[in-house]
């Protein structure tokens, strides 16, 4: 399991020291919403940009520590150019992982069980749950993404 846990954690300081989707959209056309995280400080700003049902482009701004922003770039890499369904999929196996303590869900149920593979580079975040304060740092991005989608216009 080291040889794992080694891989996921090269994964986080790849996208922690060269971040995807790093910058800036025109705003508009573009969606701009923030999000921060008072307790650690770390700051996020997300750009989204939507044609005809598809996050055709996002963008990534804002400082932190290496777990929101790598999970910014890991979830900036994951969702572009998928359509707004596919979109909403991933942030919800996403938070779905974020949430499993000891098995078990926050509401105590049993979570039906993921496949770490399927989620590609995401997994590398699995670990955070074993740190509960720092679920938070992983899960501003997708939070501020989720704020930023219940904003376009239907």
């Amino acid at each position: 399991m080291s040889n794992l846990e080694d891989l996921y954690r090269e994964i986080i300081l790849d996208h922690y020291r060269s971040p995807r989707n790093r910058g800036e959209l025109e705003s508009p056309p573009a969606l701009r919403v923030e999000g921060f995280n008072p307790l650690c400080g770390d700051e996020i700003v997300v750009y989204l940009d939507v044609t005809n049902g598809t996050l055709s482009n996002i963008k990534i701004a804002g400082t932190g520590c290496s777990i929101s922003q790598s999970s910014a770039s890991l979830m900036s890499a994951a969702v572009k150019g998928k359509t707004l369904e596919e979109v909403h999929k991933i942030i919800s196996r996403f938070k779905q992982l974020m949430t499993i303590t000891e098995g078990t869900l926050e509401d105590g149920s049993e979570p039906e069980p993921i496949d770490l593979a399927s989620m590609g580079e995401l997994a590398a975040l699995a670990g955070v749950v074993k740190f509960p304060v720092r679920i938070k740092c992983a899960t501003l991005s997708w939070n501020t993404l989720v704020q930023g989608l219940d904003e376009i216009p239907a």
